[in-house]
């Protein structure tokens, strides 16, 4: 039944139908997800990394936007996370690293803080309130063109992004925020894993061919699927949060995108 529920909540199909599927797959839900997606019976591919962590995203950039600092600090319940001890612990720790721009997560947790490192300081905080507290990820991206940033009021989201001009902080703020609100996965289609495409191919493929299209035809429309894909998962082919009628590329003005981050709790 656990297994029924996360592939209704990643596809939109029916119990029925994910528990076939599901059967059908051995239990995979990857493959699975596939199975009804082929069938034209899920509504939607969510990705599966959404962790049930509970916690809080800081995000930071350095006075030049040069570079920028990202991590998540987690607790076990999100009454701790709303806990002014933990807020502050974190404002006190993303100060420091914006400070001390550690090139790692070890780095980080060997920082100095108020006299012991910041791994100690979460451990004897995890002690102090009874649950586990602690740093799970962190991201430095360095730029030498502009990093921005964005990080959602509530915490849940940030991002960084960088590119390739100095003095962009307006452009690299926007983009920030859209990356929060549209997640794309990569920043351009030359970046799109080769079997993920070929995967997806082979679904719309299937499709097609339960529709009735003659093979000649699918292969046309093909091109048109894996354009749309692009669409859903490259950032600069998505439409542009702040304005639907253009896409990020063309809000670029000659600035290319370098990377970016994003974390989602």
């Amino acid at each position: 039944m656990e297994q029924i529920k996360l592939l209704r909540e990643r596809t939109g199909a029916g119990i029925v139908d994910c528990k076939a599927a599901l059967t059908e797959a051995n239990g995979d839900i990857e493959v699975a997800v596939d199975i009804l997606r082929k069938k034209g019976i899920a509504k939607a591919a969510k990705r599966g990394d959404r962790e049930a962590t509970q916690g809080l995203v800081k995000v930071a950039v350095n006075a030049a936007a040069s570079e920028g600092y990202m991590f998540e600090m987690n607790a076990e319940t999100d009454f701790v996370v709303r806990n002014d001890q933990f807020k502050e612990t974190s404002e006190k720790i993303m100060k420091l690293v914006g400070e001390k721009a550690p090139a790692s997560l070890e780095e980080l947790h060997a920082l100095v803080l108020d006299g012991t490192t910041v791994e100690e300081t979460l451990s004897h905080m995890s002690g102090v309130i009874g649950e586990k507290i602690g740093i799970s990820r962190y991201t430095k991206l360095s730029s030498q063109g502009t990093v921005g940033s964005y990080a959602h009021p509530q915490g849940n989201i940030g991002v960084l992004v960088a590119v390739d001009r100095v003095g962009e902080g307006e452009l690299t703020q926007n983009l920030a925020m859209h990356i929060a609100a549209a997640n794309p996965r990569y920043v351009k289609p030359e970046e799109v894993d080769a079997s993920e495409l070929d995967r997806e191919k082979e679904i719309y493929r299937e499709q097609l061919t339960k529709e009735g299209k003659p093979a000649e035809m699918i292969e046309k429309i093909l091109g048109g699927k894996v354009n749309k894909y692009y669409e859903e998962v490259c950032l600069v082919k998505q439409e542009y949060i702040k304005d639907d009628k253009k896409k990020v590329e063309e809000i670029l003005n000659g600035t290319a995108i370098e990377s970016f981050v994003r974390y989602s709790l």
